[in-house]
């Protein structure tokens, strides 16, 4: 297989600080690769600004005009981490053999792209960069983040421990992931989806070289809640359950009342209220959850995600 070009995409948001550092460091890299004879010197590193509110695109463009391997796009609105990283993803996808997504801050080793670069030219399509420790992290993110991992896994949602945004995709795979039209993007769920030949690549997660973290806890907690609800209906079907969990309580209560009433002192009306609330409360989960079936129907039907994708072909 011949040197490939690589496309090195980093969704920038107020990275003012960041970027100089991080373009220099890629740059030495690809340069160091092509020496190595594993890109095609047409390599290139593309910056995909999210609306920034500093000067985050003026640098991108003053970097540009330095070296034209660095190349930008820049969103008209600030839409979130995901929206940069697909829009990055597309501008490239018919310029490159493969694309590697990376954050501006460099905390995911770039080292791991020569080793992701070897796995493709090894003939995967996919390669996630996956932490070998979360030592950096304080005892919170650490185990939130496992919890979240197996929370996700208890509703169906197929993903990659300890990944986050940082992989390799081929031509191929970029291709398939443009099918993908929906608007609440979860990257980390959908990719693993499009299926074909994947690999995992370790490496040891750093400090920011510069600026501050753009993903405080709250915008975490929505990113997780987003995740989930956009690739399982599970709590809907959960509501259903829960209906018919309480409808067999119900009935032992019921009998419990029953018997209370005919052969103990109890407050009058006190029976009626306890069956109905009982009785009722489980009906209404259980028509809740019949009606999230089918919402949750609807909600796969206007995914229009692609039924499925071909690995390979045999015609003749």
């Amino acid at each position: 297989m011949k040197a490939p070009v690589i496309a090195i995409v980093i969704p920038c948001y107020n990275e003012e600080e960041a970027l100089p550092i991080t373009a220099a460091k890629l740059l030495s890299l690809l340069d160091s690769m092509h020496a190595d004879g594993l890109i095609d010197p047409a390599s290139y590193v593309m910056c995909s600004n999210d609306g920034s509110r500093d000067d985050t695109w003026r640098i991108i463009s003053e970097l540009h005009a330095a070296d034209a391997r660095i190349k930008g796009i820049s969103l008209a609105h600030n839409r979130g981490h995901q929206y940069a990283l697909l829009a990055g993803l597309m501008e490239v996808k018919d310029h490159c053999d493969a694309a590697v997504s990376i954050d501006a801050d460099l905390q995911d080793d770039p080292e791991a792209i020569r080793e992701m670069v070897k796995k493709y030219l090894d003939g995967k399509e996919i390669v996630y960069g996956v932490r070998s420790s979360r030592q950096t992290d304080t005892w919170f993110k650490r185990n939130t983040a496992h919890a979240f991992y197996s929370f996700q896994k208890s509703m169906g949602l197929e993903t990659v421990y300890d990944h986050a945004d940082y992989r390799l995709m081929s031509n191929r795979a970029l291709n398939l992931l443009s099918y993908y039209g929906e608007s609440n993007l979860f990257l980390r769920g959908i990719i693993p989806q499009i299926g074909l030949d994947t690999a995992i690549v370790t490496y040891s997660r750093a400090s920011r070289v510069a600026g501050e973290s753009k993903y405080p806890l709250k915008k975490m907690l929505s990113f997780s809640i987003d995740g989930i609800t956009s690739f399982s209906a599970r709590p809907m079907r959960w509501i259903f359950f829960v209906g018919l969990l309480l409808l067999a309580i119900d009935l032992v209560v019921g009998a419990y009342v029953l018997y209370s009433h005919f052969f103990r002192e109890t407050i009058s009306g006190w029976a009626s209220i306890m069956l109905s609330v009982w009785f009722l409360g489980s009906l209404i989960l259980i028509a809740i959850g019949i009606v999230g079936e089918y919402i949750g129907k609807i909600f796969t039907e206007v995914k229009g995600r692609p039924r499925y994708a071909l690995r390979d072909k045999l015609i003749d």
